[in-house]
Formats: C-alpha cells, structure tokens, sequence
C-alpha cells in the first residue's frame, strides 16, 4: 500500500484546543479582563442592567419636581422594544428622560473602554465592534454613537462599530473561525451553541464557502432558543434540554440534507482552560457549579452526542465574547489590532491581533 501524504501544513495553523490564544485567522491578546477599582468591577457599570439603573436614577430625580413621565411601570418591566417607543415622539419628557439616560450610559462605556485601552493587550487597538443584546435595540445604538463622540473627544482614536450581524447571530456566527478552513472543507455547515446568563441559543450555521472562503457570507440557518432564566434549571437538566436542541437540529439538518461537519462550536462565559472546563467566570450559568473540577461541559456533548452525520462529534469552545467578536473577522482586515466589547448581563470584552494572510 503507498505511504498516504500527510497534509501540508497551512501557515497560520495552531493546534485546536478549548479557550486557545492561537485560532487559524488571529491571536486572541485578552478576554474577560476583571479591572477593578474601589466600587468593584469596572464592566459592571457598562452592562445592560446599568443602563435600567440610569433610568431610575432619573425617574426618582424627576419626582422630585414633579410627575414621572413614565408612570408607575417599573423600569425592568419595559421590554427593549417599550423603552425604543419611547424615543418615537422626541417632544415628550419620556423621550427627553431616555435620552437624559443614554447620555449618562454612554460616558460610563466610554470611560471603562478608556481604561481598558491603558492595557496592554488593548492599547493598539484601532476598532472596537460593539455586540450583545443591548446593541439590538435604538436606544443601544444610540449609546454606542455616543460613546464614540465621548472617546473621539477625549483624543482616543479608535472606530466604535456596532457588529455587523444580529448578536444573537453573531454568537453563533463566530464558532466557524474556531475551526482551521480545511477541517470544514466539503461540508455544509456546523452546529454552534452560545450559552449566556439568561439564555441559551443553538444553531446551524451555513459555511456558504461557495460564495467567500473567509466565512463572510456564513449565516444562521436554523437555530433554537431556551430562555433557561425562567426555568432555573439544575446544571444536569440544563445539559439534556441542550442535548435535546442540537439533536433537533440536527435531524432538520439531515432532512434539509445539509452536510453537517461533525463539530460544535461553543460560547461560554469564564476563562476556558485548554481541557474545556471552566477555571472562572460561570458563576451565571444555570444551575451554578460549572467550574467544578467533576463537570466538562464539552466532554459532557461529546459523551451525549458521540457522533455527528456518522462520524465522530469534534468539541471546541471559548469565551463567549470570543466567539462573538470572531464574527466580525471579515470586517476587520483592514485593522491589526481591534477588539469586542458585549453588552449583555455583564461586559464581556476581548481583543485580537490579525495574522498575516
């Protein structure tokens, strides 16, 4: 039998393992950066429950002097949806009170990322692209604009961005470039899952390779969302209804007969240690005890779902904010160095480096 050539190995190759510096487009220079000061974390006060307090703030200031032009509902009852209405009639004190908010929340985000800029890791950063659910919303868009006013005036250059696709999406968008380009060639798509504080979402995404080799044009085909926040579910059933999903997804797929690659790539909060369990950071996760020596939650998927389209399931997770800046690694060929911030129930945060092409 002839001797079988060994694959060339590609230039920018690293070795795939959980929570890597090393990925095949870019160097990962830091995530989940914990900066503190006397009151605490610093990305506490830019995260979408800081947004809800500035409301308040205002709200019990403006009784002072008079009627609350928000009546009696609770901030935290207004959905994203109720808070942008608000802003439709410009004219009216509840859209003045918004704005008053969103002015206050801009120059937080702005100053924490002022201070994430003094790192190391971040201080040649030349773009930020701006995810997590608050981005999906105008008055989110509005404090990201606001923001980039706020820096430009501080003589901070740096581009604040908006992420190009919905963050829902984008969370899963960004497992692709997890994966070498070669480990994907021939198939259709992946399964991808981004696991946060209050939700979980798992979904297909098409490579669409034909179109753009550099994963651009990679959509979410299907997906599914769990809003496990209501259920607070145990760690253990928090696994089966995951497991649950992707197997739905996976029967979808086949029916479609998309070519699955055998792989799942995850987002997760915390540091991610090589192995794939959680060093810190999952204290949100369901069930609590996600950082427990015992649990692995990749180990947990593969032994749930050992094989994908007949062959065997290939695991691969990072942090959360990670995998959702890796979205944008199309948009930023034009930078060295840029970052991602999501604004979610915290401020994940990461920052990358480009590698030659």
């Amino acid at each position: 039998m002839a001797k079988q050539k060994s694959r060339p190995v590609e230039e920018n190759e690293a070795p795939v393992t959980h929570g890597a510096e090393e990925l095949p487009t870019v160097t990962v220079a830091s995530y989940n950066l914990e900066r503190r000061d006397k009151d605490g974390f610093i990305g506490d006060r830019a995260n979408k429950g800081a947004f809800r307090d500035a409301i308040n703030d205002w709200r019990k200031r403006v009784r002072e002097g008079g009627d609350d032009p928000l009546g009696g509902v609770p901030t935290d009852d207004l959905s994203k949806k109720e808070v942008d209405a608000l802003l439709k009639d410009p004219e009216s004190e509840a859209a003045a009170l918004v704005m008053a908010a969103i002015g206050d929340f801009a120059k937080t985000l702005a100053d924490v990322l002022a201070r994430y800029l003094k790192e190391d890791s971040w201080k040649d950063t030349e773009t930020i692209a701006v995810g997590g659910g608050f981005r999906d919303s105008k008055v989110g868009m509005l404090a990201i604009a606001r923001a980039q006013i706020l820096l430009k005036a501080e003589g901070l250059k740096v581009a604040l961005k908006p992420i190009a696709n919905h963050p829902d999406e984008a969370g899963l968008i960004g497992a692709v470039h997890l994966i070498p380009s070669w480990m994907l060639k021939g198939h259709d798509a992946i399964l991808a899952v981004d696991i946060g504080g209050t939700n979980i979402r798992a979904g297909v995404v098409k490579l669409n390779l034909g179109e753009k080799a550099d994963f651009s044009k990679a959509k979410v085909w299907k997906s599914e969302l769990w809003r496990h926040a209501d259920d607070e579910p145990r760690r253990t059933a928090t696994i089966e209804y995951l497991v649950r999903m992707i197997e739905a997804l996976i029967a979808k797929a086949e029916k479609a007969k998309l070519a699955l690659a055998p792989v799942i790539g995850i987002g997760c909060p915390g540091i991610i240690a090589a192995d794939g369990s959680i060093a810190r950071g999952g204290q949100n996760l369901p069930g609590g005890n996600w950082e427990s020596t015992h649990f692995n939650l990749p180990e947990a998927l593969r032994t749930a779902i050992p094989r994908i389209t007949d062959q065997p399931t290939f695991v691969i997770m990072h942090n959360d904010a990670v995998v959702q800046g890796l979205s944008e690694v199309p948009r930023m060929k034009d930078v060295k160095s840029w970052a991602a911030v999501t604004i979610g129930t915290g401020l994940g945060n990461a920052s990358f480096v480009n590698k030659k092409s």
